[in-house]
């Protein structure tokens, strides 16, 4: 599926557990080194294929879930966007989103919204004027 131009990959450091530990027992943790290894196999793919960039959504809400952030390399054919993910009403999710995502300096900047689960619901108005405004918004 990944060398279809329009298909993309997320990374969901929350489900990524040690071995022997089950995913929503605790809150799992992805390091930079398997960020960074994802980034080029899709480097290579979009090289072997002649493809437009990738992009990598990395979510994350809370500051352990991405160890070593800030050795996430950068590659011209893999944009890495950074995404708030975690449910919650729209303070908690702006803090958590400059605190995250924009104050460790994510190269592209996403932001989730749950339809069931944020109370209330961002308007896209109140997503729109987030400092500075995410590049990817995700609704689910």
């Amino acid at each position: 599926f990944l060398k279809r131009p329009h298909i993309h990959l997320a990374l969901d450091p929350e489900f990524s557990m040690p071995r022997g530990q089950k995913p929503g027992e605790r809150i799992g943790t992805m390091d930079a080194k398997a960020i960074n290894s994802a980034m080029r196999t899709l480097s290579r793919l979009v090289e072997s294929e002649n493809l437009p960039p990738k992009l990598l959504l990395v979510h994350r809400f809370t500051e352990d879930m991405v160890t070593n952030y800030r050795q996430i390399q950068t590659d011209p054919r893999v944009q890495v966007v950074m995404v708030m993910d975690g449910f919650g009403g729209p303070a908690i999710k702006s803090r958590q989103y400059d605190e995250l995502i924009v104050q460790p300096g994510a190269h592209y900047t996403g932001f989730k919204l749950f339809y069931r689960h944020d109370e209330p619901l961002m308007t896209p108005e109140q997503v729109i004027l987030l400092d500075p405004a995410p590049d990817l918004v995700i609704y689910q």
